[in-house]
């Protein structure tokens, strides 16, 4: 069996192959017939699109669940943002994210009308953001409370207010704690933006479909698929690792980290 990687190079409305395979990705507005490699290309940018957008949300609800969650329970009002909070956790965790993706397509803008105007891609990524925001959350928790006890007392003897020793002391050390397991999440959702394909969103795992059926070359357009997801990954894992090397504090050590020698 041999392979034929040429097909990408095959026009997507006629049988025949373009002699400027690369070109022709630039050259679709003048005219030119799209081939697979310019379907494949597109079928990326959505899903990093879907993947960024989705992330941004995530981490936007997320870094705010997560921190609600580590306040003290003293008056009415905290209690209700911890109740708040854990029942997001809790709601957003333990749905299946395509399970989510079909409620937020099909149900959520029949309660809410408004919603029906949105493009699909939009809803996917709400979808897949609040799924992922509920693990972050977990994760920025999990670092405030890995923080010394006297780091929160020493900004209130400063006379700093609540909101600011969160501001100011807490959350800047916890973010750079939990990097390692934000990478983890952001790889994650790029894996994830696959069930976009379940709302015909033109991404990745859609095209490999389609093309599959209409060029019977599945292996190709697998591989490429893959290739391509592995990329982004990559270098989203690249990324992080950089942003955690620049960000890290010299000599700090957690109560976890303490706790395990």
């Amino acid at each position: 069996m041999s392979l034929d990687f040429q097909i990408f190079c095959k026009s997507t409305f006629e049988d025949t192959y373009s002699p400027r395979c690369f070109g022709d990705f630039f050259h679709v507005g003048q005219g030119a017939d799209p081939t697979y490699l310019d379907w494949l290309l597109t079928a990326w940018g959505w899903t990093i699109a879907v993947s960024v957008l989705a992330l941004c949300i995530a981490l936007a609800i997320g870094i705010t669940i997560g921190t609600l969650r580590t306040i003290t329970n003293e008056t009415f009002l905290s209690k209700v943002l911890i109740f708040f909070s854990n029942a997001w956790v809790e709601l957003f965790r333990n749905i299946p994210v395509l399970v989510q993706v079909f409620l937020w397509y099909h149900v959520i803008p029949i309660l809410i009308p408004a919603l029906k105007n949105l493009p699909s891609f939009l809803l996917v990524s709400i979808a897949l953001g609040f799924f992922t925001s509920a693990r972050i959350a977990e994760q920025i928790k999990a670092g405030i409370f890995s923080l010394p006890k006297g780091q929160r007392m020493a900004a209130q003897s400063l006379g700093m207010t609540k909101v600011q020793t969160y501001r100011f002391v807490l959350l800047p050390m916890a973010m750079r704690i939990v990097i390692p397991p934000l990478t983890s999440e952001c790889m994650n959702i790029v894996k994830n933006s696959a069930v976009a394909f379940a709302v015909s969103v033109s991404e990745l795992t859609l095209f490999a479909m389609q093309s599959q059926e209409e060029t019977s070359k599945g292996i190709e357009m697998y591989l490429g698929v893959t290739a391509l997801y592995i990329v982004t990954a990559f270098t989203v894992n690249r990324l992080m690792a950089l942003i955690e090397r620049k960000t890290r504090i010299p000599g700090f050590i957690t109560n976890a980290a303490l706790g395990s020698h």
